[in-house]
């Protein structure tokens, strides 16, 4: 596969998972990338049990991009799994430069080493990017140890400019960081918001077999417990018999113990459905047209939500922990409701309040939807890439 070019535009993809938000944003990198005529690689799940995804994902870009596994014969990714595996498949790939999806798979294990005077690979300097969704320690309190075995890694690094661009999702968090220091090659890049979730909810309804009379409270996304499924269930468990509140749970979430007791009853009340699979994109945005409201119910989570960005693209409210930056983001556009993180009682509160919305409360807030979806849009996502890109 080794070709040789001296042009940036000649760029490897490096994205190795298929879970949650990942194969989405390939497919807006990819898809944004090579509108402005880069050549692409992409190092990624090609497993017997991911690769139709990935394919079926890049449906339409199979043709203009080169695909190569990122995992070895064995099934485990490349030498260490982290950053010598990303130069491994910069290397064998032929590209001038790397961009990471998700700069998390190695962030955390390049601060550390580096703050201990150990660096990457020199054939990575400077020819590196990618974008971060989860800095943690970054705001964690100054005297946290994750951050004081992470920060002169971080900033050590910096200096050497080993990083073409680093882009954050957080806006207020690189906003704060370009201040701190003008020079880095810091980027705020949008969440963005796709298009085509605005369909027909009651053709939705209708599809998904849900009563039509029904306040549709839509949970996507994967089971991990900081997700809160199990304090959406409880929730649900507390409202009346007779509330209209139905709790549709779409995408992998293998509930077990007591929060797939509860789930059961509530399917069996006919107060709930579960989707307990991988649903195509077809079939996820069905699933929010068919919603009410979206929920995330999420514990100490960082960053931003693809959840989120998909309900302001259908122009549904949320109903959100009051934490970090979705609490923020909901509560100064005035998404929808938020709630004490954790806090089962405040979050059934929330449902209930929500099936009682009036026409003037739903109008109010797709508006604000649309105003939000308008923001952080697609093009303003494929504008930041691309600046980002031709700044480096």
């Amino acid at each position: 596969m080794t070709s040789s070019t001296n042009s940036k535009n000649h760029l490897l993809l490096y994205e190795p998972r298929t879970e949650g938000h990942h194969l989405g944003w390939l497919r807006f990198i990819a898809d944004d990338l090579l509108s402005a005529n880069f050549q692409l690689f992409i190092a990624a799940d090609l497993r017997p049990s991911a690769r139709e995804r990935v394919e079926q994902n890049l449906a339409g870009l199979l043709g203009k991009v080169k695909l190569f596994s990122a995992y070895d014969e064995n099934g485990r990714r490349h030498l260490d799994g982290k950053i010598h595996s990303v130069a491994h498949c910069l290397k064998i790939s032929g590209a001038e430069n790397v961009f990471l999806c998700a700069l998390d798979e190695i962030a955390s294990d390049c601060w550390r080493r580096a703050t201990f005077s150990f660096r990457p690979p020199p054939e990575l300097r400077g020819r590196i990017g990618g974008i971060y969704h989860r800095p943690r320690f970054l705001e964690a309190p100054k005297w946290h140890l994750d951050r004081a075995v992470k920060i002169p890694g971080f900033n050590r690094l910096l200096r050497e400019n080993w990083w073409r661009q680093i882009l954050f999702v957080d806006e207020f968090l690189a906003a704060g960081l370009k201040k701190e220091n003008p020079t880095a090659p810091v980027f705020f890049l949008p969440d963005a918001c796709p298009s085509g979730y605005d369909g027909d909810a009651l053709a939705a309804k209708n599809k998904l077999e849900i009563p039509a009379d029904r306040k549709v409270f839509l949970f996507y996304g994967t089971g991990a417990r900081r997700k809160g499924l199990h304090l959406a269930v409880e929730a649900m468990l507390q409202l009346p018999p007779e509330s209209h509140a139905f709790l549709l749970c779409a995408g992998q979430q293998n509930p077990a113990d007591k929060t797939a007791a509860g789930l059961a009853q509530l399917v069996r009340q006919n107060h709930a459905k579960l989707l307990d699979r991988y649903v195509t994109v077809e079939e996820e945005k069905m699933c929010f047209a068919a919603s009410d409201v979206v929920v995330l119910p999420y514990l100490n989570h960082f960053g931003t939500s693809g959840v989120l960005s998909r309900a302001m693209s259908a122009g549904k409210p949320v109903i959100v922990s009051d934490e970090q930056l979705l609490g923020r983001l909901t509560r100064e556009h005035k998404l929808g409701l938020v709630f004490p993180s954790g806090n089962v009682s405040a979050l059934a509160q929330r449902l209930e309040q929500a099936t009682q919305f009036s026409s003037a409360d739903i109008n109010q807030f797709s508006a604000a939807a649309r105003r939000y979806a308008q923001t952080y849009s697609r093009a303003a996502f494929r504008a930041a890439l691309l600046q980002s890109l031709a700044a480096s």
